[in-house]
């Protein structure tokens, strides 16, 4: 077999494996095992206090297909450690003030919400006949006020992938989460470089870059002020950007923040649930989630860019 044939036949392998990684499949036991299997055994810090968490993961824009799989990952994450416990709703009203009480701290799993208006309180208020157009908005934007509310007054907020875009152009949740979604070049194989090796919270990745396949997000509004300490960046220059050009070679795709007594994690890796078979993903999320908990002391201040 000459070189030609040998190459070709490693570039068809190498298409059907990406494939293969990408493939979307349904939550089953067999998968939740896997998960069972490669997550921690236990967190970087003990607590005495009993957690309580609550995944949110409605969805009324775009349906990102691993948002039950990251439903699951968060509950073994809980359960195998010990760490906190797991409440999986989809109910808006979990955000009233009084409801919020019951929780350590919120993970907003792929929340996308639907466009341009990207609300995802009216999405949901909007199917409500018997409420006026006024009575909407001043639901819509009492609950999103008690989100901001309750992260400045010291609860935990963990945002993943999509769930950015859950109120996209309110500048007060951007500010409190570090950004907001502009948009993505097409889903492709990223190398997700560590921005700082030492930080504690990458201490996952042994100091060496995490390649998966993923959608690279790009970000606006209060991203622009980069008033968070920044985990994870991929390099621009590398990407198959399609037709628009990106204005800078370093983006921030994963960083933590303060906002007032609160702690927030943001990570948009990641899109795919394969991405949650590699041991050194479970236990980054499980140091952002002892993080925003307030049990994983690290530096939080903004600053340490590239």
């Amino acid at each position: 077999m000459n070189k030609r044939v040998i190459l070709s036949v490693l570039i068809i392998l190498s298409v059907f494996a990406v494939n293969a990684q990408v493939k979307e499949f349904a939550v089953n036991e067999e998968w939740v095992q896997k998960i069972r299997d490669a997550a921690p055994e236990k967190t970087e810090v003990t607590s005495s206090k009993d957690y309580n968490v609550l995944v949110f993961d409605l969805i009324t824009g775009y349906k990102h297909w691993d948002t039950p799989h990251i439903d699951e990952v968060m509950k073994v994450l809980g359960k195998k450690t010990g760490a906190f416990n797991v409440e999986v709703s989809s109910d808006i009203f979990k955000f009233e003030a009084k409801s919020l009480k019951k929780y350590d701290a919120i993970v907003l799993n792929n929340n996308c919400s639907v466009g341009p208006r990207r609300n995802m309180f009216l999405d949901i208020l909007d199917k409500d006949e018997s409420l006026s157009e006024s009575q909407k908005t001043k639901i819509a934007a009492r609950l999103e006020a008690n989100i901001l509310k309750y992260v400045k007054k010291g609860g935990g907020l963990m945002a993943i992938h999509g769930s950015i875009t859950m109120q996209n152009n309110s500048m007060p949740f951007s500010e409190m989460i570090g950004g907001s979604f502009d948009y993505h070049p097409a889903q492709q194989n990223l190398s997700l470089e560590l921005v700082d090796p030492d930080h504690p919270l990458v201490s996952a990745f042994d100091g060496k870059a995490f390649v998966h396949r993923d959608e690279p997000y790009l970000f606006k509004n209060a991203y622009s002020e980069k008033n968070f300490r920044p985990l994870l960046y991929i390099d621009t220059s590398k990407l198959n950007k399609g037709k628009k050009e990106i204005d800078e070679q370093i983006k921030y795709v994963s960083w933590i923040k303060r906002h007032g007594k609160g702690r927030v994690f943001y990570s948009s890796p990641s899109h795919n649930a394969q991405t949650f078979e590699d041991p050194r993903m479970l236990k980054f999320f499980l140091d952002g989630m002892q993080y925003v908990l307030g049990d994983f002391k690290c530096d939080d201040s903004a600053g340490g860019f590239k």
